[in-house]
């Protein structure tokens, strides 16, 4: 069995290996082996030249990486955590998502960004938030939310081959989670009909991404033992959304529980609630219910922050609601 934090590294490697102008930037990424690890070895095995360590400036190595794309160069971009990419977002708004637009085509980004996410091990507000529906409103961007070892691996080198920029989220409380790795030639679809049915099901569909997938198929698992069977839906990307996969779902189902980190105003679950409601308003037999974060920023405490983020058993309270 591979971490979720190896399969990333070994994307990491395979993407250094097969392109000499991939390179991997930003705060700590090389002789620390990155804050979460997931660099570790990489400037022994390439040298300060392609893992290159930044100084403390989101914005500045932001545009660097931004410039080194347009320039012909294929860079990773490392942000700590999803909060700090606050500092970049002129970076990423103004310049990455808008230039092929503004200049007619004539200028493009390939950038790939990665950022971990979400909350789950007690780093606060300033350092959990869930921050994947501010991206996915921005066009101009692909954005990608990786939710299992398979994904890890094999959404990296598809996001490289991306003529525009790629923002991929991690969820810092995957990165000790485990499954099977791909083959190295393993790619995940990350285009218009990337999301994947992770769990079939009858009677409700449940849509999840990121570290709420699993929250969402251990509801599952609960629901079982009472013969609901819930159809768990993998959304994989957030920008595009695959529409089809989700009325497609929801037209055997009939019912839709969506769970989200992210809070639940202007967010990842609304607008899979709205696009089911503008596409399968007659397959739905009971409201649509959406299983969010709390409106709070994410709190210290153990306990609290648990209380604060979706849950399995609000999740199957959820679908009890909707199939009853």
């Amino acid at each position: 069995m591979t971490t979720y934090r190896q399969a990333l590294t070994e994307a990491l490697r395979e993407a250094l290996d097969r392109d000499e102008r991939v390179f991997l930037m930003g705060e700590d990424v090389g002789a620390y082996g990155g804050c979460f690890g997931v660099s570790r070895g990489l400037l022994d095995a390439y040298g300060p030249r392609r893992i290159r360590d930044t100084p403390l400036s989101e914005s500045a190595f932001v545009g660097a990486g931004i410039g080194a794309a347009i320039a012909g160069m294929r860079p990773i971009v490392e942000i700590m955590t999803g909060n700090f990419s606050l500092l970049a977002l002129d970076q990423i708004l103004n310049n990455a998502a808008t230039l092929r637009h503004m200049s007619g085509g004539q200028i493009g980004v390939p950038l790939v960004i990665r950022m971990a996410t979400g909350a789950g091990r007690q780093l606060a507000a300033q350092h959990s938030h869930s921050l994947e529906a501010f991206y996915a409103h921005l066009p101009g961007l692909r954005v990608l939310s990786p939710a299992t070892v398979t994904d890890a691996r094999a959404m990296l080198w598809p996001a490289l081959q991306d003529p525009d920029p790629v923002v991929i989220f991690e969820p810092i409380a995957l990165y000790n989670s485990s499954g099977e790795l791909p083959a190295p030639d393993t790619v995940t679809d990350i285009g218009i009909d990337a999301a994947a049915i992770s769990r079939p099901g009858s009677d409700v569909t449940v849509v999840a991404y990121g570290g709420t997938l699993h929250t969402a198929l251990a509801a599952a698992d609960r629901l079982a033992e009472t013969d609901i069977a819930a159809e768990v839906v993998d959304l994989r990307t957030l920008r595009p959304l695959d529409t089809d996969t989700i009325v497609g779902s929801v037209g055997r189902t009939h019912r839709l529980v969506i769970v989200d980190e992210g809070w639940g105003r202007v967010g990842i679950a609304a607008e899979v609630a709205a696009t089911t409601i503008e596409h399968a308003y007659y397959e739905l037999d009971a409201p649509i219910r959406r299983v969010c974060t709390a409106d709070v920023p994410i709190p210290y405490a153990r306990r609290l922050e648990e209380a604060a983020l979706p849950s399995s058993a609000a999740v199957v309270e959820a679908v009890h609601a909707v199939v009853s």
